[in-house]
């Protein structure tokens, strides 16, 4: 029987459907399956500002398909808007609030199914973490990507607009540039251009097979991002028809598949965090030594930014997501029997459609006999440093082994404010700590700091190490998901300035030229610091007493 006829069926239920009929519902809709649109559609950020107009389409989808369907929205967080400040806390936050959220829609209203919409960074995640806690008949699409915004003749996202804040502070533009940056950047409605993370998780939305094949590259003013969003709401019927669960489709299998991907589109770093998180809703082990596995094997052949050179707008231009998903399929990289929700495998579902795939252009995507990497994107590191992991991205730095002193900052303002007044120089090993999901709390990312690195023509010859994390759209040598992280003592939170720090990108090494004895003494005075007064109540209070290491998703669900 469908889970909503428990609302629904009965003399006992009248007062239910006189509920359902006030919202215009007939008896004829009331008796078909309910299926639940989740949208992130809101004010705060260009990513989901038009995702309340797409959720109309996936009930149009639904309808169609003989379903009734049932909007409503979650909260989105502006990763861009609230970087670089206090703000930026509540980003991580919200993946979990996201999901929650939804599942307490589903669960309370018990929809038969559910189809999740969304754009900036965490939505995405957190709707596909819901997804595989609910367990019930579900696709995510996407909203769609941003178009670059075009400024003396090259594309502009949002990255450069960070980047040039910091080639202001070095003199090196004007201000009446900065200000033309900032007004050509960014067009239009949808997520940042680049292969940042809200691009990186669409992306590997398809390699999971959560999504429909070639849902996550179409722009989000393209028309055929509405066509896709239709087709999504036809897709979640077709699944409650034939019995198929978020968790058919997730399955450890879909997340090696998802990892491939991600190394091979040189994918945002927090990817990995978000893959750990989902995985562990659906109830798969996954850990750090499978993404270095996966990473080992697979090929580095998209040519994205930050990294790299093109946007998701020119990789939707050449094919989109479907063509590095055939080319790795035809090396045997991935698994193609793995399910998805066409009720089909992933070959299955890319054959079908192979006619419109177009073979690598050369440019944006390569074949894998001329990847740009011979290994995957995303390495993890181990050491002194970091003894359960850290995470850095080596598409994004030419850097391989890097020795420097270490000058320790306890926040991000206090970072920044060295950097912007040109007190970090070559050979610095920035580090920032109490910035993890705990000490934050809440994991900020680190883009406002990074860029100005960047900016200042420092991002090949300046290390950074956090507890934090980073935008997709940072690139140098930066070192993230530090753990233990500082606020529970890991080694991070002993080092001193003038500590020597080693990297070994190549070796996956992260290590202080400390003794053991040096640390296990400096660890025996450490004491833990005290939460800010704004952090001893709320939100951020509760996520800093749930919360698990970066290293396990940072999840605060605490039976996974």
């Amino acid at each position: 029987m469908l889970r909503s006829r428990k609302t629904v069926e009965g003399p006992e239920r009248a007062p239910h459907r006189a509920m359902y009929k006030a919202m215009g519902l007939s008896d004829e809709e009331i008796a078909k399956p309910f299926v639940g649109i989740s949208h992130s559609g809101n004010e705060a950020t260009p990513c989901n500002i038009h995702l309340s107009k797409l959720a109309e389409y996936a009930k149009a989808g639904v309808r169609d398909a003989d379903g009734t369907a049932r909007i409503f929205a979650t909260i989105a967080v502006s990763d861009g808007i609230s970087m670089g400040h206090e703000g930026m806390k509540a980003s991580l936050i919200s993946r979990e609030v996201i999901a929650d959220s939804i599942e307490l829609m589903v669960h309370a209203h018990q929809y038969d199914a559910l189809v999740c919409i969304a754009g900036c960074d965490k939505s995405l995640p957190g709707s596909m973490m819901a997804m595989a806690r609910l367990n019930i008949p579900s696709v995510f699409v996407y909203g769609g990507t941003m178009v670059p915004g075009e400024y003396k003749g090259r594309y502009l996202t949002i990255q450069d607009v960070f980047e040039a804040v910091g080639s202001y502070a070095k003199g090196t533009i004007t201000l009446q540039e900065l200000v033309e940056i900032e007004n050509h950047a960014c067009p239009s409605a949808g997520s940042c251009a680049g292969m940042y993370t809200a691009n990186t998780m669409a992306s590997l939305s398809e390699a999971l097979g959560i999504a429909l094949p070639g849902s996550a590259s179409p722009s989000a003013d393209d028309q055929r991002r509405a066509d896709m969003v239709y087709n999504t709401g036809k897709a979640v019927m077709h699944l409650l028809e034939v019995g198929i669960k978020a968790r058919d489709i997730l399955t450890f299998e879909a997340f090696e598949n998802a990892i491939a991907v991600l190394n091979a589109i040189g994918g945002s770093t927090n990817a990995v965090l978000h893959l750990l998180a989902i995985a562990r809703e659906a109830g798969v082990r996954l850990t750090y030594d499978d993404f270095e596995r996966i990473r080992a094997r697979t090929p580095h052949i998209a040519d994205m930014r930050p990294g790299g050179s093109y946007v998701m707008y020119e990789l939707d231009k050449v094919g989109g997501v479907p063509v590095i998903i055939r080319e790795l399929l035809k090396h045997g990289m991935l698994n193609g029997d793995a399910l998805t929700v066409t009720g089909k495998s992933l070959k299955e579902s890319i054959d079908a459609i192979a006619i419109t795939i177009p073979e690598p252009d050369g440019r944006v995507v390569r074949r894998v006999e001329d990847a740009i990497h011979r290994e995957g994107s995303i390495k993890i590191l181990k050491g002194t440093l970091a003894p359960d992991g850290a995470v850095v991205k080596v598409s994004g730095t030419k850097v391989e082994r890097f020795v420097g002193k270490a000058r320790v900052f306890d926040s991000e303002e206090e970072a920044f404010e060295e950097i912007s007044k040109g007190k970090i120089v070559e050979g610095d090993a920035v580090v920032i700590r109490y910035e993890g999901p705990k000490g934050g709390p809440g994991m900020r990312e680190m883009l406002a700091v990074t860029a100005a690195i960047v900016g200042q023509g420092l991002g090949e010859h300046v290390a950074l190490i956090t507890d934090g994390r980073f935008s997709g759209a940072t690139r140098g040598l930066m070192i993230g998901h530090v753990a233990p992280e500082a606020a529970v003592g890991g080694p991070i939170a002993l080092i001193k300035d003038g500590d020597v720090i080693s990297i070994d990108v190549k070796q996956g090494r992260l290590d202080v030229e400390l003794s053991m004895e040096e640390l296990e003494a400096r660890k025996s005075r450490w004491k833990a610091r005290e939460p800010e007064q704004v952090y001893k109540y709320g939100v951020f209070a509760k996520y800093a007493m749930l919360v698990r290491s970066s290293a396990e998703g940072a999840v605060t669900n605490p039976a996974v």
